[in-house]
């Protein structure tokens, strides 16, 4: 059911809210990123926030909607600067960060990322079958605080208003005693030697991938845990010398890194491809769909189904050409490699916003692999440096740059399909959400170079030095950094890209082989792929989620099936929301502040103890939310 009404929708509070809460969601994203290696999803904290900033001027749940979409493009756009950019100063390509030059990139990025999303809005979202969990959430978090929008259900909005207000709480209080008091580690785990091989075994205790997991379904979540094992308990051990002694577990996280992680990177880039090519005649419809509207225009849309008109879309294109050709062209030799270069970024992030849109369809935004995105770009940008002859040091500046623009696309393509997902699902309109897209993204990128500079001065950026004695680590800029110098010294290891190319035909060839079969059930590669590329103690969770999912299902009576399903899914909505609430509001203490010093006073094996008793508690607690929709325990 949707809930578009005669409502107000695109106004100026709505639009210049979104712009602000972009804008600071950003900059705190852009610290947690390179302090912690991650960033937080903001569109369900910046829908929490929308509605309580706006309640006091009536704010109607379409203007919350436009609020979330706007504000969650400036973590994405943070993504994208924070990933690649400090790179530039770490290999010594800049010394400082100058604004215009980042303003442009992480524009012209995000631009691209809204163009090629809203050409796969129709075959992905009004057609496509993908879940959208985060889109899905953020959605039941508005219906949730809007509830007078569904008179004829108002009777179950007092417990789906409990389910998501209790799964907020945990997800906080967790994400509280964990980061911010550090009670809890944000990981467990143990390894162990058999047959001369590290076996790693590991579990991220946090609560949010739980739900993503509870959110994508049992058979999503079993793929991608499927593709971690592969790696990490048949590949890593393999490759791992269990015969050296030290930490063994280390030994397997640096095989990982330096060696396995590559073959994530190499199966992602061929599945991408073939998802393209398994997308063509919905790509090909979407389209033709857009020449024909050539004529359209913002004044007279054709419905609320109407997306930004093609012709802006192809101005859009030509104008980040024209940017990007202008800067290339201020230090490359020639014009025509400039040009060819411009042509490659375009194709390449129409490739890889299609393969982010895909995998945030699957699992989220949070689990969108920008980062294997951008060295899969640094890579294939590198290979055309070197066959036109640019030097070492003009080739690895250029493949970073390059990098920035497709990281950012990438980042913004996942963010943007779970707006477009919760605004389908409330009836918003497409266009509009799609302006809030680019006003949120000028936003951030105004005030993302400025960030990057304070925090360069401040901290700097990489392993910590008598200068620097606090320098953030940057992992994801350390890594673009080495990747781009390893192309041009020939330190990368392309046998593994390679192999994981193999291994991404083989994953292609058996969804393949199932959709041929009509058996009624697909593997996605892309699933399989991320599996093989993420770290195994994010897998975990996401597959106990999913299992969990499954058996509450199975419990649940069919005759209170929509009841139940939206109990439960707007609890998962609440762990999400909380932990990703939590998140942001300790950046912005550790970004004031310096650092939070926590008590770390709970050993590994009562972290496991208590990271199992919440899974429990969860468990049940879903169980009494269905229990309750049938006779009423809420």
């Amino acid at each position: 059911m949707k809930y578009a009404q005669a409502t107000e929708e695109f106004s100026l509070r709505a639009f210049v809210l979104g712009c602000l809460l972009s804008a600071v969601l950003g900059a705190a994203n852009a610290y947690l990123g390179l302090f912690a290696g991650m960033t937080v999803s903001a569109a369900i904290p910046a829908a929490v926030l929308s509605m309580g900033l706006m309640r006091a001027v009536g704010g109607t749940i379409l203007e919350n909607n436009l609020v979330q979409t706007a504000a969650s493009a400036g973590e994405s756009a943070a993504a994208g600067a924070i990933f690649t950019l400090p790179a530039l100063l770490m290999m010594g390509s800049w010394s400082s960060f100058p604004w215009l030059t980042c303003c442009l990139l992480v524009g012209v990025g995000g631009v691209l990322g809204v163009v090629f999303t809203t050409l796969l809005r129709r075959p992905l979202i009004v057609e496509g079958q993908l879940p959208f969990p985060e889109g899905v959430a953020t959605a039941q978090v508005l219906l949730a605080g809007h509830r007078k929008y569904d008179r004829a259900q108002a009777g179950a909005q007092p417990a789906h208003l409990r389910a998501l207000l209790t799964g907020s709480a945990v997800g906080a209080v967790f994400k509280l005693l964990e980061s911010g008091l550090g009670l809890f580690q944000a990981s467990l785990g143990t390894a162990t030697r058999v047959l001369g091989g590290s076996f790693y075994l590991g579990m991220s205790t946090s609560p949010a991938l739980l739900a993503v997991g509870s959110i994508v379904g049992l058979r999503i979540a079993a793929l991608v845990c499927v593709g971690g094992v592969i790696n990490w308990l048949g590949i890593v051990p393999w490759l791992t010398d269990g015969a050296q002694g030290g930490d063994i577990a280390a030994a397997a996280f640096t095989t990982w890194s330096k060696k396995t992680r590559y073959l994530g990177v190499g199966a992602m880039s061929f599945c991408g491809l073939y998802t393209l090519f398994d997308l063509r005649g919905t790509i090909r419809r979407a389209v033709l769909d857009g020449a024909h509207q050539l004529s359209s225009s913002l004044e007279h849309p054709r419905d609320r189904e109407s997306d930004l008109p093609f012709s802006w879309l192809l101005c859009g294109v030509v104008g980040c050409a024209a940017i990007l050709t202008w800067l290339f062209s201020s230090y490359l030799p020639a014009l025509w490699m400039s040009l060819l270069v411009v042509l490659a970024v375009i194709i390449i992030s129409f490739l890889f916003c299609t393969v982010a849109a895909h995998m945030a369809g699957m699992l989220g935004s949070s689990n969108n692999p920008v980062s294997g995105v951008t060295i899969a770009t640094l890579i294939t940008i590198a290979f055309i440096l070197r066959a036109l002859g640019i030097d070492a040091q003009l080739g690895a500046m250029t493949s970073i740059i390059v990098g920035s623009v497709v990281c950012t696309a990438a980042a913004i393509g996942g963010d943007n399909v779970q707006d477009l997902k919760a605004g389908h699902i409330l009836g918003a309109s497409p266009i509009r959400q799609q302006l809030a897209q680019l006003g949120g993204i000028v936003a951030a990128a105004l005030v993302l170079g400025p960030v990057l500079q304070v925090l360069s001065d401040s901290y700097g950026f990489g392993e910590p030095s008598a200068a620097h004695p606090h320098a953030l680590l940057a992992p994801q800029a350390t890594l673009m950094a080495s990747v781009a110098r390893g192309m041009f010294g020939g330190q990368l290891p392309l046998g593994y890209i390679g192999a994981g190319v193999a291994l991404g035909a083989t994953f292609a060839l058996v969804d393949a082989a199932l959709k041929w079969s009509k058996v009624g059930f697909r593997a996605p590669p892309l699933a399989l792929s991320l599996g093989l590329y993420l770290p195994l103690e994010l897998s975990t969770p996401v597959f106990l989620g999913g299992l969990a999912a499954h058996v509450v299902t199975r419990s649940a009576s069919k005759t209170a099936a929509e009841q139940d399903v939206t109990s439960s899914l707007l609890l998962s909505a609440g762990l999400i929301t909380g932990e990703a609430l939590l998140g942001v509001i300790l950046a912005g203490v550790v970004f004031v502040v310096g650092s939070i010093q926590g008590l770390h006073v709970l050993s590994a094996s009562a972290s496991l103890t208590a990271a199992y008793v919440m899974w429990t508690w969860w468990l049940l607690t879903r169980n009494l939310e269905l229990m309750g929709s049938r006779g009423g325990v809420c």
